[in-house]
């Protein structure tokens, strides 16, 4: 008999070993509390995130690029798809520089000038920004300070 007894004790304390609605609840109210605090500052940084990964591409690996042309080629190329294929033009040229065609955090292609409108004695490179239209405030380019 006393083993029936330590049987049935074992089985009603696991049974109440549950968590409360009440506790459940003040669990869910805290998650709902941190997801506010969080999930804004999380969101706001995008926008920088994709600014700085074209500012990086602008001021690294499409500037290493073109500069390793102009060490090659003595002037830089007259667009960026010379980076690409071998211009008519030239003599020295050891690319391709880049494997692909160069594209912004917001899918458009880099825009290229040589000589530069900003830069006489170089190039200007530049995205159009998040809006895609080149020309206006929120283009980043090359002559900018970071």
């Amino acid at each position: 008999m006393k083993i029936e007894i330590k049987k049935n004790h074992i089985l009603k304390s696991s049974l109440t070993r549950a968590f409360t609605l009440v506790e459940i609840m003040l669990v869910v109210a805290i998650l709902g509390i941190l997801a506010g605090l969080v999930i804004p500052r999380i969101v706001g940084k995008t926008k920088e995130a994709s600014i700085t990964r074209a500012q990086a591409d602008i001021h690294g690996g499409i500037k290493t690029a073109l500069d390793e042309f102009e060490v090659d080629n003595g002037t830089y190329p007259s667009s960026l798809q010379d980076l690409l294929q071998q211009p008519r033009n030239t003599k020295n040229w050891h690319g391709p520089y880049l494997d692909q065609p160069p594209v912004d955090p917001w899918g458009n292609a880099y825009l290229y000038a040589f000589p530069g409108k900003h830069n006489a004695t170089g190039y200007d490179l530049w995205s159009a920004g998040p809006d895609g239209k080149p020309g206006d405030e929120d283009d980043i380019g090359n002559w900018q300070t970071q």
